[in-house]
């Protein structure tokens, strides 16, 4: 593969998955805001939900990359998916840490500040988390049955009618 075709095949995954999650956190937070309006709080944070999408979905590039999980291949279809999800979450939630200390350190807070603030957000922290790692599960899911079946087989599965 050249790395003209190389670099298209990572941008067209990297838009993928980018799009992907910019419509599962846009859902999550529009839920969010309609809850918070219901008490008569204004909440809008779409902007947030793309740059989001876009940071993690470059960071699940770089764990693609790195092949993270892949020695999970040789298992069954709901394990490989199960540990890939549980990696990958773990992946992102490391990655994310260390942009918030960076974040953090560009902004000059003290070590105490930003763990006062991490503990003040841990329950927001773990909810996320949850959230994320349903949000993971059929994206790895529909990866791992391409690259069993092959993309045109899992096509075919996806859009052919069904005859009973």
């Amino acid at each position: 593969m050249t790395i003209g075709a190389r670099f298209r095949h990572e941008l067209v995954q990297y838009g993928i998955i980018s799009a992907y999650l910019g419509v599962c956190f846009a859902a999550v937070l529009w839920y969010k805001a309609a809850i918070l309006h219901g008490q008569g709080v204004a909440y809008t944070p779409f902007g947030l939900a793309i740059i989001k999408a876009l940071i993690l979905g470059k960071f699940l590039l770089f764990g693609q990359m790195a092949r993270l999980g892949e020695r999970y291949q040789r298992r069954r279809m709901i394990h490989v998916i199960l540990s890939k999800a549980v990696l990958f979450l773990l992946l992102l939630l490391v990655l994310s840490t260390v942009e918030q200390l960076i974040e953090s350190a560009i902004h000059d807070l003290t070590f105490n500040t930003m763990l006062a603030e991490f503990v003040k957000h841990l329950p927001e922290l773990l909810a996320t988390s949850v959230l994320m790692l349903l949000i993971l599960i059929p994206y790895i899911s529909v990866k791992e049955f391409i690259s069993v079946l092959g993309r045109d087989r899992f096509r075919q599965l996806l859009f052919e009618y069904r005859i009973r």
